[in-house]
């Protein structure tokens, strides 16, 4: 069984190259199966979408790291309990769009950095142990500068700032995920993808060619 995830800050790609990658791997034969999170589709990510929407408080700060967690955590759960959960065991491969590492990276910024193993251990033993979702074989980090994921979220919603949620409207914020991503990374064991030649954003091409090089041992 093998559990795939692509992680990155907003607008690092993950979406974009989730999809490469399940193309990818269909045309070598592989069964592929591709999830992403939140759920927002879903009744179950109805916390989510209230937390990013601000109706918890305007800033990400003002929800707690252990809170905000919680709502994300349980949308995994609900999603693998009812829509994947059988392809994974059966042997399918999962493709995940954001998994547990994206609680790591986001939420541990709103604790002191002396409290953020503490977090991690509980983050991982909540997920993976008290729910039972399945361990990535694999997480793959793309690794995108802050200021050049918010110039593709400028794009991406055609400079609408009321489009945004509360992550994407804070910079300051971003900069801390950005941080915090290094340090889960390599906590973690992360596969990192550098998606930027010095002040120059890669194709989408040249990205995935990274991202199949760093799987290369698994396919």
């Amino acid at each position: 069984m093998k559990l795939i995830v692509i992680e990155g800050l907003d607008g690092s790609g993950k979406a974009t190259q989730t999809a490469i990658l399940a193309k990818r791997l269909t045309e070598m034969g592989v069964p592929v199966k591709t999830v992403s999170f939140p759920d927002y589709e879903k009744p179950w990510s109805c916390l989510v979408r209230m937390y990013l929407d601000g109706q918890f408080g305007s800033r990400p700060e003002d929800v707690s790291a252990y809170a905000a967690s919680s709502f994300f955590a349980m949308d995994r759960f609900a999603s693998y309990r009812t829509g994947w959960q059988r392809d994974y065991e059966a042997g399918t491969v999962i493709l995940c769009d954001r998994y547990v590492g994206s609680n790591a990276l986001h939420q541990s910024v709103k604790l002191p950095r002396e409290e953020w193993d503490a977090y991690l251990d509980w983050l991982f033993d909540f997920e993976y142990h008290k729910l039972g979702l399945p361990e990535p074989t694999a997480t793959v980090y793309l690794k995108m500068h802050p200021d050049t994921s918010k110039n593709l979220l400028i794009q991406r919603y055609g400079g609408d700032e009321r489009k945004k949620d509360i992550h994407e409207k804070n910079l300051s914020y971003l900069l801390s995920c950005h941080d915090a991503a290094g340090y889960v990374a390599q906590k973690c064991g992360w596969r990192v993808v550098e998606c930027c030649d010095g002040q120059n954003l890669l194709s989408r091409e040249e990205v995935a060619q990274k991202v199949a090089a760093a799987l290369s041992d698994l396919f």
